[in-house]
């Protein structure tokens, strides 16, 4: 069992910077490839980066390509989405997953994961 918990989240001004970490229970943690994925109110959730078990690839969607960027520190069981020039459509709970993958050297954003965290809240306005 893998517990996830978020945290970093809080009320930026455009343009401003966040990093959201996403801590993990299991000392298995390296076997698991995690992404971000967010949901804004009265809109789908969507999802928004990704990385493999290793740190070793990563995936964005279009919208926060050269904006966010997504690490993974494997010995204290982290993984980082570090935002930078926020946007007021930024504006979601942001949330971590993480799917079981020990045999795969990629991520992929849109697939199943097998637990979730609870959420941490990304406000960008004025």
């Amino acid at each position: 069992q893998l517990q996830l918990v978020e945290s970093g989240g809080g009320s930026v001004q455009p343009g401003g910077s966040l990093r959201l970490s996403c801590a993990a229970s299991a000392e298995s943690f390296d076997w698991y490839a995690i992404a971000w994925f967010r949901q804004a109110p009265g809109k789908e959730r969507e999802g928004v980066s990704c990385i493999d078990r290793r740190g070793a690839r990563t995936n964005y969607t279009d919208s926060v390509k050269d904006r966010f960027a997504i690490s993974r520190d494997n010995y204290r069981n982290t993984v980082y989405l570090q935002m930078n020039n926020l946007k007021p459509e930024d504006t979601a709970v942001y949330y971590c997953a993480a799917v079981f993958s020990p045999m795969e050297s990629t991520c992929i954003i849109e697939r199943e994961y097998d637990y979730w965290g609870q959420g941490t809240q990304v406000t960008v306005s004025w």
